[in-house]
């Protein structure tokens, strides 16, 4: 019976701190406040998260994880765009915002960084290299996938961090172009005659 309550407190502070951070941005949230919305107490959160950031970016992760799986549509081309696409909707939304002052914080706090870097973008690079991977011979020989997935994100986290543009679908769709010419091997019918 433990572990079942266990599992619901779990839940319950994961959703809680989606909530909190999405309503508060990331600098009104507290471990209390995601306490009290959990219906948990502060130690409870502690046993498993070091630190407030380690449960909001679990909480995030999770959810694209669910709500946003790399897709597997049978051609690398529109499983990227796909992803692509879903994680511009997902930066231009509210938990996007809130994701940006995660991502700010990181910059200036090393606990940040840290739980940023582990529980999100190693946990959301081998989820879309495994997708990428599923695809390799569609990849020009030689394609290092760790600055693909650089050249994948990057410009994305550009925009969202900087905002010199807006960060749109048909900036993505730009993007993608340029980085499919430069990845694609080219099949025999592609060659000039």
């Amino acid at each position: 019976m433990g572990r079942t309550r266990d599992e619901e407190a779990k839940a319950r502070i994961l959703d809680a701190s989606l909530e909190v951070l999405e309503e508060l941005g990331y600098p009104g949230v507290t471990t209390e406040a995601i306490a009290e919305r959990a219906s948990a107490s502060k130690a409870t959160i502690y046993r498993w998260w070091p630190n407030k950031e380690a449960v909001m970016l679990e909480a995030l992760r999770e959810a694209v994880a669910q709500e946003l799986p790399f897709p597997d549509t049978g051609t690398l081309k529109d499983d990227i765009r796909i992803q692509v696409h879903n994680f511009v909707k997902l930066l231009n939304s509210t938990r996007g915002r809130a994701f940006k002052g995660i991502i700010a914080a990181a910059q200036s706090d090393s606990t940040v960084a840290e739980a940023f870097l582990s529980i999100w973008v190693l946990p959301r690079r081998a989820s879309a290299r495994r997708g990428i991977e599923r695809y390799k011979k569609e990849l020009r020989p030689g394609v290092d996938l760790e600055v693909l997935l650089d050249a994948l994100y990057a410009p994305l986290y550009y925009r969202l961090l900087i905002g010199h543009q807006p960060l749109t679908i048909e900036f993505a769709d730009q993007m993608m172009e340029l980085l499919w010419k430069g990845l694609h091997a080219p099949s025999p019918t592609d060659q000039p005659r």
